[in-house]
């Protein structure tokens, strides 16, 4: 396989012709070919042709699968920490912080998800410039000296728990988590959706062993101190081991397209303002409900175990249905269900809780990626890091005031109702916006097939001006 070259390549079509003309499929011989031929000025008939050779993805192979094992051991050690907050916000309203409110503790949280997803428009872009493993080392080792940094805060000294864990772990975590996603493009296309949802399920797992390890810990004399410690071991060999086995497979791209760059109109923006409320407040929600001790060090655990199923199972259906239906449909269950919050005021209800929102949520955000895949324009991928970048750094702010939201709502009298309908109804806005970017991505596909040369009739005078806005 060729290099790719440094123009951008047409965002439709896969054979060569004139942009300003129609030809039915098949009338061209070069669409029989790997190398397409695209115009360079998108229509001028003056401008120079371009030849770019579409990359072939093996859809597999070792290389590819030491790849995204490697992808899931980063989002254990990152997205995993960041779903497993609950037990640090538990922990820090009884006890290290509890002179300060739960808005305020959630802060921390929220300033953690908040960098892992506001990250992803620089990292992105760096991605694409390809610097995938500077990325990776650079975020590995702010995020493990953070950790070790966050073992040593004392107790009620607020601030040391803002930069350590909100701050420092929170840009570690950025650094490494949309290029580790990202970068299965470079070997799937077909199975990109399930390859990605493999990545984003190591985070399942992480929440499922990073709460047991530290509920456990805590309880001990200077449990926290090395709870916190065990976590960072635990994480610099896994961060050890995906530096070594990850790699990049595409040449890096040297030259952001004019004009055909992402832009947010042609990204999916969805608003998560309430779907990680219940990881940050149920274990907490659980405690103050007098459900059984024991059990409640488990809510959380049981919620991302099921959460495992809800980043694999959609995605499968995703590869063969569209991200954006299933994207809805999770959007949608997942917001109901925060509503049935209020009668999970028992070991049963809080456990059949966990593993309904732990699915749909899961699918929920675990499609967001894929679903960035359906609006890119370049046929080699190479605006791919950018696009899931700037829609990271959409998401960032929604996720940076959505739990602190919650917890000004609840206030210290622990008013529940206000939160959890606060995050319900909030939670219905990602199925909404996808409905607007169905019908953003259908007249892309119009657009394309039109270039491609699928449609051979008359074609609106409207259309083609909307093809050529975008």
């Amino acid at each position: 396989m060729g290099p790719l070259r440094d123009e951008e390549s047409s965002p439709f079509g896969t054979s060569s012709r004139d942009s300003s003309s129609i030809a039915p499929q098949g009338s061209s011989a070069s669409s029989k070919e790997n190398v397409d031929t695209v115009d360079k000025s998108h229509g001028d008939d003056t401008g120079p042709p371009d030849a770019v050779q579409i990359p072939d993805f093996p859809e597999g192979g070792w290389r590819a699968w030491l790849t995204v094992m490697g992808g899931s051991m980063v989002t254990f050690c990152t997205f995993g920490v960041v779903q497993s907050f609950g037990v640090y916000q538990d922990y820090y309203t009884r006890v290290a912080l509890s002179e300060h409110s739960p808005s305020a503790i959630s802060l921390i949280g929220s300033l953690q998800v908040f960098f892992v997803f506001a990250m992803g428009l620089p990292a992105g872009h760096l991605f694409d410039a390809g610097y995938f493993h500077h990325l990776l080392l650079a975020g590995s080792a702010i995020y493990i000296f953070s950790i070790f940094m966050l073992s040593l805060a004392e107790p009620h000294h607020y601030y040391q728990y803002v930069l350590s864990q909100g701050i420092g772990m929170g840009l570690g975590m950025g650094l490494m988590f949309l290029p580790s996603l990202t970068i299965t493009s470079h070997y799937f296309r077909l199975k990109r959706s399930i390859a990605m949802g493999i990545v984003v399920a190591g985070s399942s797992i992480g929440g499922v062993v990073y709460p047991i390890l530290l509920n456990n810990v805590f309880e001990r004399a200077g449990g926290f101190r090395w709870g916190v410690r065990s976590v960072a071991f635990m994480d610099l060999g896994f961060l050890i081991i995906a530096n070594s086995i990850m790699r990049t497979r595409l040449p890096p791209k040297k030259k952001h397209a004019d004009g055909g760059g992402a832009t947010f109109r042609s990204v999916l923006t969805d608003v998560f303002w309430g779907v990680f409320v219940p990881f940050f407040y149920l274990q907490l929600y659980a405690v103050l409900h007098g459900v059984d001790p024991v059990f409640t060090k488990y809510s959380i655990t049981i919620m991302n175990a099921s959460s495992f199923f809800g980043r694999t199972v959609p995605n499968l259906l995703a590869d063969s249905y569209g991200p954006l239906n299933v994207m809805i449909a999770s959007s949608v269950l997942s917001a109901g269900l925060i509503f049935a919050l209020f009668g999970a005021t028992s070991v049963a209800g809080v456990t059949v809780f966990g593993i309904f929102y732990g699915f749909f949520s899961g699918g929920c955000i675990s499609i967001a990626a894929p679903a960035v895949g359906s609006f890119i324009t370049h046929r080699d991928l190479s605006d791919l890091g950018i696009r899931i970048g700037m829609l990271s750094f959409t998401l960032a702010f929604a996720l940076l005031t959505g739990n602190p939201i919650a917890g000004a709502l609840l206030t210290s009298h622990r008013i529940w109702h206000r939160p959890l309908i606060f995050a319900a109804t909030a939670g219905y806005t990602p199925s909404i916006n996808p409905l607007t970017d169905r019908r953003v991505h259908g007249r892309r596909e119009s657009c394309r097939d039109m270039e491609d040369g699928h449609q051979t009739q008359e074609v609106d005078e409207n259309m083609i001006t909307s093809c050529d806005d975008n």
